[in-house]
């Protein structure tokens, strides 16, 4: 396929670096200094241990908002729950981030230790202000550490008090996890509770095709949402590599190892909301903006001379849009689906093999749910990334065509059922119309998180004409029955390319002895059916 943007990179800004660089918000000499700490760090698998230390860090903010719990929504008010168990898992989360800072340290948690133990014995209080004091000094990535290393103890030791008691209310659990953000925030070295911040240590992103791809995208705003995209959801997918580290450690120390897969998963679900807002939300106004400035740099006489360009620039820049809303709609689908069904929530008592096959599934589940979004955008923006190229796991083609062959049979459905529905539906009655047609809002916000990725992915020869019909019946309030008609041939010719590419997937080589699963599809199709329109998606609250 012929790529939609130029290469090589036009020139501008490099928004990829400049998100791995700045979105931490650190000072050059903080940067510099921080570097240079890790360079010289001498611990066995220290990027993975700072990774999964600040990712507990992170996990103090998100784990405080019940939302980012896994379970159903309670139907309780929260006031009225108990947070004891989730206590539970706070305390063990952080008894392991504290092990982690000790092996960080090094030879220098003894000193911290020897200085606890002043705090303690020594009597005079102007003497033990000055240890205090002295413990706060935040000038030097290891001093950072220990401040954090302090603070994540005597914290943990409050949390320990606090299960001593018979009842945890949300305000006393809010409150204590307010206390450790705090901390963290004020840490000047390691402080990663923005939503959606990148280091150059983790988030690197080693595919030169993904790389040359957000390089190549015109316009400032339009690049930086690519490269946001492609490096969060890469992020999300490193979340999941933890999550399979932390399930194959669980052992003995059952409440430990749930404490840390709880903070990890609430640092995911996080961040995917967090992802998917920003796309609803600002994407369209973002790529206006990119849009108008670029027509502004043209003087007026050139302007007819150029319109075929510009028109040209305009359909490309809203099949960002639309892949970027697809996206945001798909991914709040997929972590909701995942946290609900496979995943109990922290008042929830699990054995260990109960534990780690929720885990298992939930990682099966959201990966291929994270790396098809990646291939859709750069289908989207006109070139076919290649899974071998662009994921480090053999596994990856097999996932995705399972996830894709599921998609397809998933939406099959949905189009069969709509063409179904709006062939019996009255059209004669205008104002009966108005209420009957509901069915046709509902269907393009299905469309618009599932349907417009598929569109995409699989080269639909029909693409332009299905996707006018679909913009046809969400241009009025009213349904015009002609413009319903031709949805309806639309949809019946996609059910058809539909079926038949279901079929051609089912005989691809890596989908060889692997059954296609009606029941868990038509179960999460009956998930998906059964969510709000604002979870289902993001245009339809935005239009």
């Amino acid at each position: 396929m012929v790529p939609l943007f130029p290469l090589p990179p036009p020139t501008g800004p490099d928004a990829y670096s400049e998100l791995l660089s700045t979105t931490r918000g650190l000072l050059r000499e903080q940067r510099a200094a921080r570097d240079t700490w890790f360079q010289s760090l001498a611990v066995e698998g220290k990027e993975d241990l700072l990774f999964e230390f600040e990712v507990l860090l992170k996990g103090t903010a998100c784990f405080a908002n019940p939302r980012n719990h896994p379970g159903p929504p309670r139907r309780s008010s929260i006031v009225g729950q108990d947070f004891r168990d989730a206590t539970h898992v706070l305390h063990s989360g952080l008894e392991h981030a504290i092990g982690l800072a000790r092996r960080l340290l090094g030879a220098k948690d003894r000193a911290f230790l020897f200085q606890r133990y002043l705090e303690t014995v020594l009597p005079e209080d102007n003497v033990r202000a000055r240890l205090l004091q002295n413990g706060s000094d935040q000038t030097s990535p290891e001093e950072c550490l220990v401040a954090l290393r302090h603070g994540l103890t005597t914290a943990n030791e409050v949390v320990d008090g606090l299960l001593r008691a018979r009842r945890v209310p949300f305000r006393m659990f809010y409150a204590v996890l307010t206390l450790m953000q705090r901390e963290v925030g004020r840490n000047p070295v390691f402080n990663p509770l923005s939503a959606l911040e990148f280091r150059p240590e983790f988030d690197r992103i080693k595919s030169p095709q993904v790389l040359d791809l957000i390089r190549g995208v015109p316009g400032d705003e339009a690049r930086r949402l690519v490269a946001l995209t492609f490096l969060s959801l890469f992020r999300m997918l490193r979340y999941l590599r933890l999550l399979s580290r932390i399930s194959s450690e669980l052992g003995n120390r059952r409440r430990n190892g749930i404490g840390r897969a709880y903070l990890v998963l609430s640092v995911l679900r996080s961040d995917a909301r967090a992802l998917s807002d920003y796309l609803r939300q600002h994407s369209g106004s973002l790529l206006a903006q990119c849009y108008e400035r670029e027509l502004l740099q043209v003087p007026a006489a050139h302007i007819k001379g150029r319109a075929a360009e510009f028109r040209a620039n305009g359909v490309r820049m809203l099949d960002i849009k639309s892949a970027l809303e697809a996206i945001a709609g798909n991914l709040r689908l997929e972590m909701r689906r995942a946290f609900q069904q496979h995943l109990a929530p922290p008042s929830v008592r699990q054995s260990i093999p109960e534990m780690r096959g929720a885990l298992q599934a939930t990682i099966t589940d959201l990966r291929p749910a994270l790396r098809n979004p990646i291939l859709f955008l750069g289908k989207a923006l006109g070139v076919s990334l290649e899974e071998g190229r662009v994921f480090d796991d053999l596994s990856a083609r097999r996932e995705t065509s399972e996830r894709l062959r599921r998609d397809v049979w998933m939406f099959a459905q949905i189009v069969r059922a709509f063409a179904t529905k709006a062939q019996h539906s009255p059209t004669d009655d205008r104002w009966t119309a108005v209420f009957s047609f509901e069915f046709v809002r509902e269907f393009l916000a299905y469309f618009r998180a599932m349907g417009y990725p598929l569109l995409r992915a699989t080269d639909y020869p029909r693409f332009d004409a299905f996707l006018s019909a679909m913009e046809a019946l969400g241009d009025t309030e009213l349904v015009d029955p002609t413009r319903l008609d031709k949805a309806i041939q639309e949809c019946i010719a996609f059910h058809e390319f539909l079926i038949e590419l279901f079929e051609n997937i089912s005989r691809r080589d890596v989908l060889n002895g692997v059954p296609f699963d009606r029941r868990a599809a038509a179960s999460t199709l009956a998930l998906y059916l059964g969510t709000s329109p604002a979870e289902r998606g993001d245009a339809a609250a935005s239009r």
